[in-house]
């Protein structure tokens, strides 16, 4: 990979970062401090690159694997020295963390109501939302995929949203 295939690496780390950042939040449970370091770390990673063989044909796709990848490592990093640390902590322990049966029970019943509230939307709004929340696509790949402008791809999401509040508030006051 020639010193060419690198700044296309960089300039896409640039021209996708904010959603990279948001890709980044949700693999860190919503921490942003760590996804902000964890996007730095991208960058310097991406920067350092050598030499590599073959050709990268979607660099947006590499950078959110690199990214990804980090971001695995780092959850992987905090576990070992989190159980590292349990038998300390143990005997401090007075309440178990677990979560309790009832628990369990409540947040099957909200996925069950999220799944019923996205299987009733339009296919458009759903189809939208995923590749928004789960995949992390811009408004601009959404409207390009279903052939529409980017304030509609905006509205559809918000209809997707809508509705699935809608259904889980429903279902919470029941």
């Amino acid at each position: 990979m020639g010193r060419q295939d690198v700044s296309t690496l960089l300039a896409s780390f640039r021209d996708n970062y904010r959603d990279l950042l948001r890709f980044l939040t949700r693999r860190t449970g919503g921490d942003a401090e760590r996804a902000a370091d964890l996007a730095q770390d991208t960058y310097v990673k991406l920067a350092a690159l050598g030499p590599v063989g073959g050709e990268i044909r979607n660099p947006r796709a590499y950078v959110y694997r690199v990214a990804g990848n980090l971001a695995v490592d780092t959850l992987r990093r905090d576990g070992r020295v989190a159980n590292d640390f349990i038998y300390l902590e143990a005997a401090d322990a007075v309440a178990d963390p677990t979560p309790s049966q009832e628990t369990h029970a409540i947040a099957r019943q909200r996925l069950r109501r999220l799944e019923a509230a996205l299987d009733e939307l339009p296919p458009r709004p759903r189809l939208a939302l995923l590749l928004n929340r789960v995949e992390g696509r811009t408004f601009a790949e959404i409207a390009r995929r279903l052939g529409v402008s980017e304030s509609m791809v905006a509205k559809y999401i918000a209809q997707a949203l809508q509705h699935c509040r809608d259904r889980l508030d429903r279902g919470d006051n029941e």
